[in-house]
């Protein structure tokens, strides 16, 4: 299910040019009502239910319904971002509640590991990175 927005908490971020959501979807698909200075999602039907904006959101305006393999079916799940991590509180239809934890990535922008293993392997071959020149697999480590 889509992104949706909760009128009655969205703020329009306070009245800026561009909300939280639309600076961070990576679809495009929030847009902000001027007229009402709420923020809805412009096509539901090319959201990736990424939760992006729902994690972003400052007032905790926007949900998203999750499919059954991640929520529950009837359940509800609400991130909670902090500022080294994000709190997602799920809570079951017979009313249980659970809470994750994940850390949020520290690693600043365009400075990921780009897989030491790879150097010095000729990226435009057409083996994969596991097979030698000759055609002949690599082993596997053991772990």
């Amino acid at each position: 299910m889509p992104s949706f927005v909760i009128d009655e908490k969205c703020d329009g971020c306070k009245g800026g040019e561009k909300t939280a959501c639309m600076y961070i979807c990576p679809n495009d698909l929030m847009v902000l009502n001027p007229e009402a200075m709420k923020a809805y999602n412009q096509e539901p039907d090319q959201c990736w239910e990424c939760f992006s904006c729902v994690k972003i959101c400052p007032t905790q305006a926007i949900e998203v319904r999750g499919y059954s393999d991640f929520v529950p079916l009837g359940s509800s799940i609400v991130p909670m971002r902090g500022t080294e991590d994000v709190m997602w509180t799920c809570k079951f239809r017979n009313g249980l509640i659970k809470r994750f934890k994940f850390p949020i990535r520290t690693t600043p922008e365009g400075a990921a590991n780009e897989y030491p293993d790879l150097a010095g392997k000729d990226l435009d071959s057409g083996l994969l990175s596991t097979e030698e020149a000759e055609g002949k697999t690599l082993s596997t480590p053991q772990t």
